[in-house]
């Protein structure tokens, strides 16, 4: 585990002061963790207890200065390789800022953003313990044949005219999560694209309340 690369990036602290809860934030390929973290104002005042970060992903990705990437999304990549290489990454992570915060798993969300979804949805149920939850925007499900070991309760939203990740992506995840015993809660935006609108930032605010509260 030593040689696993480690993230960082930028974070906002509990407004309260010290963290009884933390959120961390997965941006999507050829991002950064400045992209997420703008979403945080949105949902600060409801949770004055909550400390959030958003790790760039581990890679520098081609073609995007500035921008990182979870794994490769070139030609031939293979999903579930990808995920599955980055995974042990994102966990220490978790692992580092849970103890950084003397917090437990039961007390953390993870917010995912396309490439960052799938790596949420992967990452998150496959902890010993349970986390809070899961909300996964613009994102997919990797079938990995993996069994998941927890199940905490997941949103996602999704835009339905979104070029990147097709909306079918959402309809298959829900499908597939429900029948592994997930409790689903999902949303589809009318004429969103590859992105983030209010409506996905109202309902991550409520979902986050709940399971951090």
């Amino acid at each position: 585990m030593a040689d696993l690369p480690a993230l960082d990036g930028p974070r906002v602290p509990a407004r309260s002061g010290a963290a009884r809860s933390l959120v961390i934030l997965a941006h999507g390929y050829g991002s950064n963790g400045e992209d997420l973290i703008g979403l945080v104002p949105h949902w600060r005042e409801v949770l004055p207890d909550t400390a959030f970060v958003s790790p760039n992903a581990p890679e520098p990705c081609p073609g995007a200065p500035g921008g990182y990437q979870w794994w490769g999304f070139g030609a031939g990549s293979d999903r579930t390789a990808g995920v599955r290489s980055a995974a042990p990454i994102l966990d220490a992570f978790i692992d580092a800022e849970l103890a950084r915060h003397g917090l437990t798993d039961d007390r953390l969300a993870l917010v995912g953003f396309s490439q960052g979804t799938m790596m949420s949805l992967y990452v998150g149920p496959r902890r010993e313990r349970q986390i809070a939850g899961i909300v996964g925007l613009s994102g997919a499900l990797i079938d990995t044949g993996d069994e998941p070991k927890t199940h905490p309760p997941i949103l996602l939203v999704h835009g339905d005219e979104d070029p990147m990740v097709p909306i079918e992506a959402l309809y298959r995840a829900r499908e597939a999560l429900e029948r592994q015993g997930f409790e689903v809660t999902s949303h589809v935006s009318p004429g969103l694209g590859h992105g983030v609108d209010l409506a996905g930032v109202t309902l991550a605010k409520r979902f986050l309340t709940r399971v951090l509260t």
